[in-house]
């Protein structure tokens, strides 16, 4: 790449321009590649590193000054096609033509970023065609705009005499977004902490300000943001850097000169005064005393984030201050027994360009926002006073240490999220990377001056007069405020439409409808083909082991830096049912110190309660649908009592109990069944030379929890057993006895359909249902899991997120056969129904082609093959039994999937007649629903 004028970065000084930086950072593995471009200024980051999973992205400094969103929107818009790739949704439509193992795009505070990754060079290529056609040269088309941005249309397109009301992908998402209370919190307080420039604005959008936005400033926010001088371009893993700089000069630089971008942050400038603001948000309605709904915290203005070592030092003391159960807040605040957990956002933010801290707690009475108050400034008085245990920093640092040593699979798009802020400012990103560096620095501080972190305390803490206390109680009339601030501006904007203004709205409706039920061509898009994917996959080498008498051990060697990963799973088939709703609180406290003692554990059974509440909205189409699969195969109720609604409110019940010592007495007894060798199996990954000492690790480790006691009988007394295949050459045989798994079956079982309405205090609905299809190991089974990803891609999608509005919707297949149709924060519910069975319908007139078919399987074996880390290789063994022999059967009937397979799955499968479908919906009152005795309503 000699065309490529490449040269050294500013901040490397002026003497020395000839050459790039090149730093190596080994205790991340990696070496660091700093560039700028000569004739834009854009500015280049490469992490080179033996890693098969590339990742790109390019990131924009957005600053917006109001809460019209325009970044947020302008993030929906340039993926809508561009002017090499003029299709609908080049995006959307890579998720099909490419192997990629990650495709997304961010908007945060004051940047917006455009990450992808994948295994495949060519793969590479292709989407960094794509994303640098839609940042640099997006069509921006009006219609575009009004389905991913805001639009006034007809409650019913066709009908001109129906009201007209907001519409728009983006509008619908953020009034999702807000029904979140600590969504609400964290907003507010940002905007109020860092009130003078950029910070001080919602950068997605707030509903109420949405509709002032104008076609015409999406477009002018593009020209000026969206350009290489205001753009830092990341690239990592194991392909040539050579290559990346060649295609992005070439498709995008080349055809740009400088310019002076003004989108920096200013410095917050700092207060002399502390200041309070009070807030409102919706009553919750998991909340356990609806007296207790209060949110305080105070927070304080840190120091520049572009300041590595201090902004390193102030996130590991935040840690000190409010992680784990020994420190300091825990203690003062939590085990004050005040609120039910830490208020949002609590310890250190470093996402704005001047940090914050944060802590306070949520679950409060009203009048204690004084008490909490107190003891927080009591608690940064002792802290100064007294500072932190030497073992507590110490486990800290080892736990970054072993942080630093762990690999994800997703290791580069960890990376440039971890980096992305502090670049955004202008920071030094490499220096942000020598974890080890910091370290040592951070060591030597603290062994030069034992006071150095209580002298921090008292700098940024005690003596820092730009401190925010916020609180925010609930409104029973808030979304009811919300509702009516929308309906004034709806009736403002549409009272100043003259009549030929309204017909042109209809028509510009109809214009979009037609628009998106248009047949799409996506052949201008670059596309991997079906024998680009690899025939076979490499063996995962195990081995199983017997400890302990007869506990099987599974045993997986792998390059894990020197850690160990070690698992146990414990059958629970001898619980009695009533202990069963128990066992996720039991999961969930069982590694806290102190939890026997009675008010400790009442503490964690509001922490739990809390955080299952506030799950919800994020969660919702989770939670619908393992309500809508409950009645349809023998594990979905246990999904229920463990992860689904009922889980929700059960734990929402016990934190309302005055007594909590029946639920504590349950845990001893659920201990007794679970925690012993007999019911248990092992797994372990580790590195060649420490697995002989690990495994006798575990053998003292099953040695110690002793032996279940006799005559214990099953709660469900059919156990089929299944030989495990032990490893990859299929012999079973271990030391001449056969690992043998145990798993439960209930003959009895007869699936039914059930219909359930989850009533919920949201502006926005959340759909699922399910039918009952077969398992992995079925042969039709591969042709089912192809048709859900057919039916998302080429149908649900248009019917629900274009033309419906929802934020998302799809269908999916699991391994044990149950096949779900989902909408995600939707407008609609009804009707959204009916476009799962149009979907149905549509699968089986058999209206797709063959391009389509090979687009659903390039996107089904990109998950198929998504990398798997070192630490979880072997786990599909572990957890669900499949071998390598099986997974290679599955991938063989995957590229088998014909037209006739999936049209005669759909038949056999989907169709109304003989498969028991279950439905849910969680959301707000529903008139329809209410009418129809077939659904229950909870």
């Amino acid at each position: 790449a000699h065309h490529v004028a490449l040269r050294r970065s500013e901040d490397a000084g002026p003497a020395a321009e000839a050459e790039p930086r090149v730093t190596s950072v080994p205790e991340l593995f990696l070496t660091a590649v700093k560039l700028s471009h000569d004739n834009t200024g854009a500015r280049y980051l490469h992490l080179a590193r033996e890693d098969t999973n590339n990742l790109f992205s390019v990131q924009f400094r957005t600053t917006p000054m109001d809460s019209t969103g325009v970044p947020h929107i302008l993030e929906h818009t340039v993926l809508c096609g561009s002017q090499k790739y003029p299709c609908r949704d080049p995006f959307f439509k890579m998720l099909n033509r490419s192997l990629s193992t990650f495709m997304n795009a961010f908007t945060a505070s004051d940047y917006t970023l455009y990450p992808f990754s994948t295994q495949n060079p060519r793969d590479f290529q292709n989407l960094l065609s794509v994303y640098l056609d839609a940042a640099f040269f997006p069509r921006l088309r009006e219609l575009d705009f009004w389905q991913e941005g805001w639009r006034l249309e007809h409650e019913n397109p066709d009908d001109p005499q129906s009201p007209l009301i907001f519409k728009g992908v983006v509008f619908n998402e953020m009034k999702g977004a807000f029904t979140d209370n600590e969504r609400i919190f964290s907003q507010h307080l940002q905007n109020r902490l860092l009130p003078d420039h950029t910070y001080s604005v919602v950068s997605g959008g707030d509903p109420l300000c949405i509709p002032e936005l104008t076609w015409e400033q999406l477009k002018q926010f593009h020209a000026t943001h969206y350009h290489p001088s205001n753009a830092r371009f990341f690239t990592y893993g194991s392909f040539p850097l050579e290559q990346h700089l060649k295609q992005i000069h070439e498709e995008a630089l080349s055809k740009f000169q400088k310019i002076e971008p003004s989108t920096e942050v200013p410095a917050q400038k700092p207060w002399d005064e502390p200041r309070e603001f009070q807030i409102t948000c919706g009553p919750d309605s998991f909340a356990t005393d609806p007296s207790k709904q209060t949110t305080v915290s105070v927070s304080f203005l840190l120091p520049d984030i572009t300041d590595t070592f201090e902004a390193f030092t102030l996130s590991l003391l935040s840690s000190l201050l409010i992680a784990g159960p020994n420190s300091p807040f825990y203690k003062a605040l939590i085990e004050s027994g005040l609120g039910t957990d830490f208020s949002p956002d609590v310890g250190y933010n470093g996402y704005t360009r001047e940090a914050y801290f944060s802590v306070g707690l949520q679950g409060i009475a009203e009048q204690d926002i004084g008490t909490v108050r107190t003891l927080i400034d009591s608690t940064v008085d002792a802290v100064v006073e007294k500072g932190f245990e030497d073992d507590r920093i110490e486990a800290l640092l080892h736990k970054l240490e072993i942080q630093m040593k762990h690999q994800s699979p997703s290791f580069g798009l960890t990376l440039t999220s971890y980096i992305a802020s502090c670049w955004n400012h202008d920071g030094d990103p490499v220096e942000l990377l020598q974890l080890g560096d910091l370290l040592v620095k951070f060591r030597q501080c603290l062994k030069d001056n034992p006071r150095f972190l209580q002298e921090k305390v008292k700098q940024y803490f005690k003596n820092n007069r730009h401190k925010l206390t916020l609180s925010m109680k609930p409104d029973d009339k808030y979304h009811e405020k919300q509702a009516q601030m929308e309906a004034e501006k709806l009736r403002q904007m549409v009272g100043s439409l003259s009549p030929e203004d309204k017909q042109l709205i209809y028509e510009k409706g109809l214009e979009l409808r037609a628009e998106q039920s248009k047949p799409q061509d996506a052949s201008c898009l670059p596309a991997l083909k079906v024998s680009d994917i690899e025939p076979t996959t490499p063996i995962t080498e195990l081995h199983v082991v017997l400890a302990a008498g007869d506990t099987p051990v599974q045993c997986c060697v792998q390059p894990t830096n020197g850690v160990v990963y070690f698992r146990a799973f414990s059958s629970l088939n001898t619980l009695p049912e009533e202990l069963r709703p128990y066992v996720p609180l039991f999961c969930s406290v069982l590694t806290n110190p102190r939890f026997e003692e009675e008010e400790h554990f009442r503490v964690l059974v509001k922490m739990a309660a809390q955080e299952l509440a506030n799950g919800v909205p994020d969660s919702g189409h989770l939670y619908a649908s393992i309500r809508a699969g409950r009645t349809l195969t023998p594990a979905g109720d246990l999904q229920e009592t463990f992860g689904g609604m009922d889980q929700v409110r059960l734990m929402k019940g016990v934190a309302e109990m005055a007594d909590v010592t029946p639920v504590l007495r349950k845990l001893p007894r659920i201990k007794e069944h679970l925690l012993h060798c007999d019911n248990m199996r092992c797994s372990l990954n580790a590195a060649p030379r420490q697995m002989a000492r690990t495994q006798r690790e575990v053998e003292n480790f099953l040695s110690s929890l002793g032996r279940g006691r006799e005559g214990r009988e099953p709660a469900r007394p059919h156990v089929v057993e299944k030989p495990a295949h032990n490893g990859s050459n299929g012999n079973a045989h271990v030391c001449g006895s056969q690992i043998i798994r145990k798993l439960i079956t209930d003959p009895t079982f007869t699936p039914c359909q059930m219909k359930t309405h989850f009533l919920l205090p949201f502006p926005v609905n959340y759909v699922g249902e399910c039918i009952r299809t077969v398992p992995y190991t079925d042969p039709d089974h591969a042709s089912l899991r192809i048709l859900a990803r057919l039916m998302t891609a080429k149908f649900l999608h248009t019917e629900i997120r274009e033309k419906g509005g929802a934020y998302g919707g799809g269908a999916k297949l699991s391994r044990s056969g149950v096949f779900t149709l989902y909408s995600y924060r939707d407008p609609n519910s009804v009707e959204t129904l009916r476009a799962f069975g149009k979907a149905v319908d549509w699968a089986q007139s058999g209206k797709f082609t063959q391009q389509d078919i090979d687009e659903a399987k390039l996107s089904v074996f990109a998950s198929v093959d998504a990398p798997v880390a070192p630490s979880d290789k072997g786990m599909d063994h572990f957890l669900y039994g499949l071998s390598d022999e099986m997974k290679q059967v599955h991938r063989e009937r995957l590229f088998a999937v014909s037209h006739d397979s999936l049209v005669a799955v759909s038949h056999t499968h989907l169709g109304s007649v003989g498969n028991t479908h279950g439905w849910a919906i969680l959301g707000p009152e529903n008139a329809e629903i209410a009418k129809d005795p077939s659904w229950v309503t909870r």
